[in-house]
């Protein structure tokens, strides 16, 4: 009562203007009215902004995100323009919360750290531990477990110091969530425990039972997890219970809810009752904007459809699915490398599910545009901050019959979004204000929804949707004959006399994918899992380096996996080259070193990698007369020291690396050459455009996971990340060459520290480059490029010029190089400065001479 008092008197004394006041008022009461109206017109704004904030939350938990965003927006102004940093802090921190849920995870992570930062300011202490909540459940969402465990424990001290029970519990189950996902099941339910009985002591009735959700909701995915099915569901309803109930209404929870049900129901093969609730869980999603819940349930309708042995309406789904990931994928772009990398893991298996199904289907052609969506994920996020823009985002299309049976869906989801929005308005309204009619129409509503969503296998089963089926099946067949959906790449093999070669590791097998000149798209299924292909290609990787080691077992054992169930193809094919696009880790080890127990491959067929198919032109002609721009570290005396991450490496001049430019500058008609300090980015940066060739033989290095940590460097010191390769122009050049690049040097992540390198000079313009997966400091290199230079002169492309040096290592021959130009292989001993002839050198036929180096880009 008091409050209205005040606040009739500051009404009043707001409609007096200044102006009609006598002179004879004491200037003081003047300037007295002149404040109370500044305070009530201050006062009357910070309500409209309190008023625009708690609208916000009352529609940003109905699910009208967009709605509630403006109306902070507003409310932040209003509260800027006043100075009110508490206001302004608190507007930061829900911002960060609906950012979050419609899957702008940057935007939400920035919101949260200005919350943060003004909270400190104002010595806020509930307000800090609040929005560190908020925090480090984003960083747990986009992947990063460990660090969103430290971040909720830092705010779980300061609830404890506020005495703050809801964030207490809340904090608890949070953790417990984390833990599951770390499947510590024993410590992830002792938090979830902790989280309900803190919520007892709570006095407030309505925050005790929204305290009670989350604990509830995490118990029941721990149970799912284990396979307790029955307990899942019981404890997933409980929760759903209290979403729903009037004065709580949380529709953004209840999605998902609703699709953790679904989940046990199809762990219980209750196929019929999961669709029930994944159909109102996904069109809470739609209806709200939930980009991330809608994903996830969309994969998981997909997945029901696969167990019920409906492959093409599983893929229907999935598809769907990838498209909103990818759109999702395109806003993460200002986050640091590493969380990017992250959030790809948590979302790839989905990506890999859907070219699963579709290698099923034989649908080769559908599956390898998904493998390419993938590659193309991984340059992003390895890329991403250095490269200074996004790749082309991709999306999956649908056929005829696919988008027909989708909109059909999207009508009946239409509907039931409808029905929904009706529905939660209606239950916005307290029961006590509700009238008959009201009441009525919500049991209308219910049981409208109810009747919808149990019609959904009636909707499958009609005639309509079993004729499009059908008309899938049909394509299914047509589609592998359709030389055009292979984007151009089909009709560069016939001239390449080339096969294309796509790898993909799966967890319990090998799928290989082979595109032939002049037939149809071919797959064949190695029957290994990801474990010990991995093992394998680790055992390789360590022999390949050590030329004391014999190789021929994991050669072998890789042949036999990855060759030989295509020897017939290949044979059939009648080509000369494979253009291989590997998957994972076996984008560290050579194609060109598997033996088949009477040959390498690379004795049988050039090698030439490419990143992913639609990122690289492979038609391109090189100059006749190549002009090479060449320049080495040579100097063993120098040492540079680079900090990688937390440490610093020294690198050392590479005596070898000067008798290989020595040798190409003798040899070689059309070359500049530097060394040592006249080696320096200063140098060439202004002449690498005006050369076809770039020859570097000095130290490069390429890290996964640090693209800011990979670098070229250069004789004087000085050096060069992928950041700055991309401002380079290299519309020109040809080939850039790296003959003494070093993999691995961070440990081994998924190879895309090697696409990386690929993508990054291709997009400077350079059409191909040759790259070391290891650095040979030996004179292998030396004689490897002195080969592989006489076998360009003579006339060979890149590819066939880089298998005739490798082969000439390999059998120490070398009339395999035999041209116009006749040839006499030699090199120097650096120790002793005597010629040392390839016949004398037998020894270089061990793979970590000539395996290291790959091609990747354009072969011609």
């Amino acid at each position: 009562m008091m409050f209205r008092y005040h606040r009739l008197i500051f009404s009043t004394l707001l409609a007096i203007p200044l102006s009609t006041l006598s002179a004879d008022l004491p200037i003081v009461n003047i300037r007295l009215i002149a404040i109370a109206q500044e305070t009530v017109l201050a006062e009357s704004r910070k309500g409209i902004a309190e008023n625009l904030v708690d609208q916000a939350r009352q529609e940003g938990l109905s699910g009208q995100v967009q709605l509630a965003l403006q109306k902070l927006e507003a409310a932040l102004l209003i509260y800027q323009e006043l100075g009110d940093r508490q206001g302004e802090a608190d507007i930061y921190r829900l911002q960060g919360v609906l950012c979050e849920f419609i899957g702008d995870f940057y935007k939400g992570v920035e919101y949260y750290q200005q919350a943060i930062s003004i909270f400190q300011e104002l010595n806020n202490i509930q307000g800090e531990a609040v929005a560190l909540e908020s925090l480090g459940m984003a960083i747990f969402r986009l992947g990063q477990p460990d660090v969103s465990i430290e971040i909720l424990k830092a705010s779980l001290a300061l609830y404890q110091e506020a005495q703050f029970l809801p964030g207490i519990s809340a904090i608890y189950s949070n953790l417990g969530n984390v833990y599951d996902s770390l499947e510590e099941y024993e410590e992830a339910i002792k938090f979830h425990q902790d989280s309900l009985e803190t919520t007892r002591s709570i006095d407030n009735d309505r925050l005790k039972r929204i305290g009670q959700i989350q604990p509830l909701l995490g118990l029941g995915s721990i149970y799912n997890d284990l396979g307790r099915y029955e307990e899942a569901i019981e404890a997933y309803h409980s929760a759903l219970t209290i979403q729903r109930q009037p004065d709580i209404n949380d529709r953004l929870g209840e999605s998902d809810s609703l699709d953790a049900i679904g989940t046990a129901y199809s762990g219980l093969e209750q196929y019929q009752k999961a669709i029930y609730f994944y159909e109102q869980s996904l069109s809470i999603a739609q209806s709200t904007g939930s980009r991330p819940q809608e994903a996830r349930t969309l994969r998981n309708i997909g997945l029901l459809f696969y167990y019920q042995e409906q492959p093409e309406l599983a893929i229907i789904f999935y598809k769907k699915s990838v498209n909103i990931q990818e759109s999702i994928r395109q806003g993460l772009t200002g986050f640091s490398p590493h969380f990017q990398e992250s959030y790809t893991q948590t979302i790839s298996s989905t990506y890999r599910e859907l070219a699963d199904l579709l290698l099923q289907q034989n649908r080769l052609l559908e599956a390898q545009q998904v493998l390419d969506l993938l590659k193309v994920q991984e340059l992003d996020d390895y890329l991403l901050g250095i490269r200074g823009d996004t790749l082309t985002p991709g999306e999956i299309e649908f056929w005829h019959p696919e988008q027909a049976i989708l909109d059909r869906f999207n009508d009946r989801q239409q509907t039931a979004i409808e029905l929904g929005q009706e529905l939660t308005a209606l239950r916005q309204i307290p029961e006590g204000d509700r009238s008959p009619t009201q009441n009525q129409r919500i049991d209308e509503l219910v049981q409208l929804e109810q009747d919808l969503n149990r019609q959904f296998n009636d909707f499958i089963d009609s005639d309509e949707i079993l004729e499009l089926v059908s008309q899938l099946s049909i394509t299914t067949q047509q589609q592998t004959l359709n030389l055009d959906d292979v984007n151009g790449l089909r009709d560069d093999l016939a001239n390449l006399n080339a096969v294309l070669l796509y790898p993909l590791i799966l967890d319990d097998r090998l799928e290989l994918v082979i595109t032939t000149p002049n037939a149809p798209p071919l797959r064949r299924t190695v029957d290994v899992s990801r474990e010990e292909l991995n093992r394998a290609i680790l055992e390789f990787r360590e022999v390949l380096q050590t030329p004391t080691r014999n190789a021929m077992v994991p050669a072998q054992t890789l042949y036999h996996w990855l060759i030989e169930p295509l020897e017939a193809d290949l044979a059939a094919a009648d080509i000369d080259t494979i253009i291989y696009a590997p998957d994972g880790q076996l984008r560290y080890i050579p194609l060109a070193a598997l033996h088949d127990g009477d040959r390498y491959l690379i004795e049988k067929y050039a090698v030439n990698n490419i990143t992913a198919r639609s990122l690289t032109d492979l038609d391109t002609q090189p100059a006749t007369n190549p002009r090479v721009l060449a320049g080495a570290f040579a100097d063993e005396r120098q040492v540079y020291p680079v900090q990688l991450g937390q440490r610093s490496v020294d690198f050392r001049g590479l005596p070898f690396a000067g008798e290989e430019v020595k040798t190409l500058t003798d040899r070689l008609p059309n070359i500049t050459s530097f060394v040592d300090d006249e080696f320096s980015l200063a140098a060439v940066r202004s002449r690498l455009n005006d050369h076809d060739i770039l020859h570097f033989a000095t130290h490069a290095a390429f890290v996964p996971g640090i693209p800011e940590d990979s670098f070229i460097l250069f004789g004087d010191g000085s050096k060069s990340t992928l950041a700055d390769v991309r401002d380079w122009s290299l519309q020109n050049v040809d080939l850039v060459v790296l003959s003494a690049c070093q993999t691995g040097l961070g440990g081994f992540g998924n190879g895309e520290e090697i696409l990386g390198l690929g993508y990054q000079f291709q997009r400077a313009g350079a059409r191909a480059v040759i790259a070391s997966l290891w650095q040979v400091s030996d004179r292998g290199t030396q004689v490897l490029m002195e080969a592989f230079y006489t076998a360009l002169q003579n006339g060979d492309s890149k590819a066939e010029a880089l298998r005739r040096a490798q082969q000439a290592l390999i059998t120490g021959d070398e009339t395999t190089l035999e041209g116009e130009r006749g040839v006499m292989l030699e090199t120097v001993d650096t120790r002793t400065g005597q010629q040392i002839h390839l016949h004398q050198r037998r020894n270089l036929n061990h793979p970590y001479y000539w395996a290291p180096f790959i091609l990747i880009g354009n072969g011609l």
